[in-house]
C-alpha cells in the first residue's frame, strides 16, 4: 500500500471520460487517460500510466462501463488504484449556481442540486451528474468532491455580474453572470504571482483561457473583477463551436423569421457557431493550414476570433487601469504564437510589446514572452486544471 496519497480527477462529458490520476502534496500525475465515443462500436480507452500507454478498442456501452474500462487498464499497468494511495474522487462540474461555490462532498442533495441547474449547462451539467453517480456506484468508500468551474467568480462585484434586466425576473430566475472555467483562471493567476516571485495581493492581472471554450478574466489582488462568460459558457470571446457575444435579438429573430425552435437555435449556438461556424474548423493548426492555402472563410474566422479578443483585452486594460501580467492559457493559448502576435500587435501604447522571438519560441513551460521594455508583463502558463481539482479535494476532507 503506497504512503503517498493520491486522488482520482473525473471530467465527465456527454460521450467521454477525461481521467487523471494525481499526488496533490507533490504536483505529480500518476496517471491519465480518457474514454472517447461512449456508447459507439468505435469506442477508445486509452491509459498512460509511467511509461506505459495502454489502449482497448471496441463498444463501451455507457459511463459505467467507462471507468470500469479504466481501471480494468490500470490493472492490466500492474495494480489496483487502491494501491496509489487514493483519498478522494473529485469531479469538475460546470455550474455550480449561486448556491454551489466551494468545493463540496457530494450527497444526494448536492446530486440533485447539480442536475436542476442543467438548463444553465446542458452541455456540462448533465454528463457531470451522471459521472458522479457512476463513479459513486463503483467507488462507495471514497469521498466525492465536486469543484465547479463556477466558484472563483462568486464573488464578483454585483456592477460586473448584474444583466440590465428586469430585476424581479432576474432575481426570481436566478439570472446573473456567473462566469466559468475559473478552476483554471485562479490557479493561473497564483501561479503568474509565483513564476515571478511577487506577492498575488499586488497584481493586476489580465488572464486569457484559449482553448476550444475560450474565456477572459480581469482580477486584482487574485479576485476576479470581471470575466467573459456569463449566465451560460455562451457568452463572450468567440470559441470554438460556441458564438460567443451575440446580439439577443438574434435568437427571436430566428424563431420569428426563420421559424427555427428555440432548441434549433441554442443547438446552432452552442455546437454549430464560433470558429466551426464561421471556418468550417475547430482545431486551430487546420485552419492556419486553411487560411495559407488562402481559405477566405478561415481567414474571416480567425479574423473575428482576433477581433473580439482585442476588444475584450482593450476593455479589461480600461477596467483595470494598471495591468501588471497578462497571461495566454489552455491549449490554443500556450501553444498558438500567431494568435498571441495578433492579440497584442500594435498595443506598445497601451504599455504591452511582445518579443517576437520568445514568443515564437517552442518552449512549453511557464514563460514571460514580451519585451525587456514592456510595462505589462506577458507570460505563457499552463492550465492544470485537475491539479487544482486534487488540492481542493484535499483541502475539503
Amino acid at each position: 500500500m503506497s504512503s503517498t496519497r493520491t486522488v482520482l480527477v473525473l471530467n465527465s462529458g456527454s460521450s467521454s471520460v477525461k481521467f487523471q490520476l494525481i499526488e496533490p502534496d507533490t504536483g505529480t500525475s500518476v496517471a491519465h487517460g480518457i474514454v472517447e465515443r461512449i456508447g459507439d462500436a468505435n469506442s477508445t480507452a486509452k491509459l498512460t500510466l509511467g511509461e506505459q500507454e495502454l489502449q482497448r478498442d471496441g463498444t463501451i456501452a455507457d459511463h459505467e462501463a467507462a471507468l470500469r474500462t479504466a481501471f480494468e487498464l490500470f490493472r492490466e499497468g500492474g495494480g489496483e488504484l487502491s494501491d496509489y494511495g487514493l483519498v478522494a474522487v473529485g469531479h469538475r462540474v460546470v455550474h455550480g449556481g449561486r448556491d454551489l461555490y466551494r468545493p463540496t462532498v457530494v450527497d444526494d442533495s448536492v446530486l440533485t442540486a447539480i442536475t436542476d441547474l442543467a438548463p444553465m449547462a446542458p452541455l456540462h451539467n448533465p454528463p457531470a451528474a451522471l459521472g458522479i453517480e457512476v463513479a459513486q456506484r463503483i467507488m462507495p468508500g471514497l469521498p466525492h468532491v465536486a469543484v465547479f468551474d463556477t466558484a472563483f467568480f462568486h464573488d464578483l462585484p454585483e456592477a460586473a455580474a448584474s444583466y440590465a434586466i428586469d430585476r424581479n425576473v432576474a432575481e426570481q430566475w436566478k439570472i446573473r453572470r456567473y462566469g466559468f472555467h475559473g478552476t483554471s483562471h485562479q490557479y493561473v493567476s497564483q501561479q503568474a504571482a509565483v513564476f515571478l516571485g511577487v506577492p498575488l495581493e499586488g497584481l493586476n492581472q489580465i488572464v486569457l483561457h484559449l482553448g476550444n471554450g475560450a474565456s477572459a478574466s480581469a482580477i486584482v489582488g487574485g479576485r476576479p473583477v470581471d470575466t467573459s462568460m456569463g449566465l451560460t459558457p455562451m457568452e463572450g470571446l468567440v470559441m470554438g463551436t460556441r458564438s460567443g457575444d451575440v446580439d439577443p435579438g438574434l435568437v427571436m429573430y430566428l424563431w420569428r423569421t426563420a421559424q427555427m425552435s428555440v432548441e434549433d437555435i441554442e443547438t446552432m449556438l452552442n455546437r454549430k457557431s464560433g470558429v466551426l461556424g464561421l471556418g468550417g474548423k475547430i482545431d486551430f493548426r487546420e485552419l492556419h493550414k486553411q487560411i495559407a492555402a488562402g481559405d477566405t472563410d478561415a481567414q474571416l474566422a480567425y479574423d473575428v476570433y482576433i477581433h473580439r479578443l482585442r476588444k475584450y483585452i482593450g476593455a479589461y486594460l480600461a477596467l483595470l487601469g494598471t495591468t501588471n501580467v497578462l497571461t495566454f492559457t489552455a491549449g490554443v493559448g500556450e501553444n498558438d504564437g500567431a494568435v498571441r502576435r495578433d492579440a497584442l500587435s500594435g498595443m506598445a501604447p497601451l504599455g504591452i510589446e511582445l518579443d517576437e522571438h520568445l514568443n515564437d519560441s517552442p518552449a512549453r513551460g511557464p514563460r514571460i514572452i514580451s519585451a525587456e521594455r514592456s510595462p505589462t508583463t506577458v507570460l505563457v502558463i499552463p492550465t492544470n486544471e485537475e491539479l487544482a481539482i486534487a488540492r481542493a479535494c484535499i483541502d475539503v476532507l
